[in-house]
């Protein structure tokens, strides 16, 4: 088979020439593997998560713990994708002394990027996941995600609500492999 640049090469989702480690609010969406509905199941509007969808959830709560200028803001686990919102914030919490060892201050942290977060949680679920479903290695998520850098506070508000609506909506979800219509 020929190599055809335009049907086998891989484009970027992201915004050319960003810079996805500066402070601001990111909404993103992560699919699982083939849309797979492993995470639960929508009842009655409710997500109700399973054993899977509360490891996604509990990962996604720990990111800040784990990046020190990361806060979470809002997050929905749907049977198939999970839909967050990130803040990045300009505040690096600690530092590590000069690699010289001399000298008494001390460099801030190098800022993580939104690739490198989401590649974390991504590792992070699918390991637990993994450990508990079998075998090693199975696929989770999807490569790549979707994201949007939020510009402002009416996006960061219509963000929020399609969030915190999207159970509701799930049976008109473009995810949802059992759809009855397009949203």
């Amino acid at each position: 088979m020929t190599y055809n640049l335009d049907k086998h090469h891989r484009r970027s989702m992201r915004l050319k020439d960003y810079d996805y480690s500066q402070a601001g609010a990111y909404f993103i969406t992560i699919c699982t593997h083939n849309r797979a509905c492993i995470l639960g199941e929508v009842v009655n509007g409710e997500m109700q998560l399973n054993q899977y969808g509360n490891i996604a959830n509990e990962n996604w709560k720990e990111i800040p713990s784990h990046f020190a200028n990361v806060e979470i803001d809002r997050i929905v686990v749907m049977p198939n994708h999970i839909h967050g919102i990130i803040v990045l914030t300009d505040d690096r919490r600690g530092g590590v002394s000069p690699p010289n060892g001399k000298g008494t201050e001390t460099v801030p942290l190098r800022k993580c990027t939104l690739g490198q977060i989401v590649a974390y949680f991504k590792y992070q679920t699918t390991k637990s996941i993994n450990q508990i479903r079998g075998p090693l290695g199975t696929p989770v998520w999807q490569r790549n995600y979707y994201e949007h850098v939020i510009r402002n506070e009416n996006d960061l508000d219509e963000i929020r609500e399609y969030i915190a609506d999207n159970p509701l909506e799930w049976e008109l979800d473009r995810e949802n492999p059992n759809n009855v219509g397009a949203r």
